[in-house]
């Protein structure tokens, strides 16, 4: 999968992104739970990697639960983008494959610019596939609600407020060429305006996309889009992309979205690609989750990023 061997898991506890707490406690619940015997890492182990775990990036609280202005806690996330900038990078330092643990969607901005800024001093462009029920595209002047992690993607792709495009001093983070979205099933009226005029509907690929088409089929010509890249492709997986049957554990669950299988499924067809860069899961809420069965399929959705397969 990776030609160093080694993966770096690194922990990104920032749910005041989110409208809802609880998300900054998945990334101890992946970490720590224990799952058919083993903890994650050993999972990952048993699969012939290195593990090194580095520990969590440090986050800047909220002095308050509610925050006024849009975006909400911009102060606070523009100070723990910088920690969590520095923490991805030692990573690529370390010749690590990231694994990143979120925390709420907010987290893409900074962890993707790490990365983007990393292959951009190879000269390289990097790609994404970014799995989501939502788009995540909204801007400032767009959101019903001024949360930060309904505006990555926008933020990535160069829009929204000016402190959070500039962070790194480049922007885009992401040539739009080399991005794909899958699972959108949940998009904002400003974000459907904002994937028009960017001219990126070709680059959705909804749930009625993989109705009509199936997973695999998606999967493949998102990949095809992504490894267009020079430098591979970083993935990005909301869990709220599952159907809630399988994934209850989330903030913003949606009717309607993938099976247990579909989301192993696709993650299994990007390990056999072998281009991926980083893989970042987020989203999983403990407060929310019933049995400990969201926590568990994070773990298990790493493992099939990995190459795990059931033969």
């Amino acid at each position: 999968m990776t030609s160093t061997g080694k993966v770096g898991i690194i922990g990104v506890p920032l749910g005041f992104g989110a409208g809802k707490t609880g998300s900054e406690l998945g990334v101890n619940a992946m970490r720590l739970t224990r799952f058919r015997g083993a903890s994650l890492a050993e999972h990952i182990r048993e699969l012939g990697f290195e593990v090194a775990d580095h520990g969590d990036a440090e986050i800047s609280r909220p002095s308050a639960e509610l925050a006024d202005g849009n975006p909400k806690h911009l102060g606070e996330m523009l100070e723990s983008s910088r920690n969590i900038m520095d923490a991805i990078s030692e990573l690529f330092v370390d010749r690590e494959l990231p694994i990143i643990l979120g925390g709420d969607h907010s987290i893409a901005i900074p962890t993707f610019s790490a990365i983007s800024g990393h292959f951009r001093l190879k000269a390289e462009p990097v790609g994404l596939i970014w799995f989501d029920a939502h788009a995540d595209i909204n801007t400032p002047e767009t959101s019903p609600s001024g949360n930060i992690h309904g505006m990555p993607l926008a933020v990535l792709l160069g829009h929204g407020h000016p402190d959070l495009v500039g962070l790194g001093g480049f922007s885009p983070k992401i040539d739009p060429r080399y991005f794909a979205h899958i699972g959108a099933r949940d998009v904002d009226p400003g974000e459907r305006s904002m994937i028009e005029e960017l001219g990126l509907r070709s680059h959705f690929f909804t749930m009625s996309d993989i109705d009509k088409r199936g997973m695999a089929a998606c999967v493949n010509e998102a990949i095809s889009i992504a490894s267009g890249a020079a430098g591979g492709y970083a993935v990005t997986f909301d869990v709220d992309m599952i159907d809630p049957r399988f994934a209850p554990g989330s903030g913003t669950l949606v009717r309607g979205g993938t099976t247990y299988r579909e989301a192993h499924l696709a993650l299994e067809l990007i390990a056999e690609d072998g281009r991926m860069r980083s893989f970042e899961i987020v989203e999983v809420n403990p407060l929310l989750d019933q049995s400990n069965i969201t926590v568990e399929l994070a773990c298990e959705l790493i493992l099939s990023a990995l190459g795990k397969t059931i033969l």
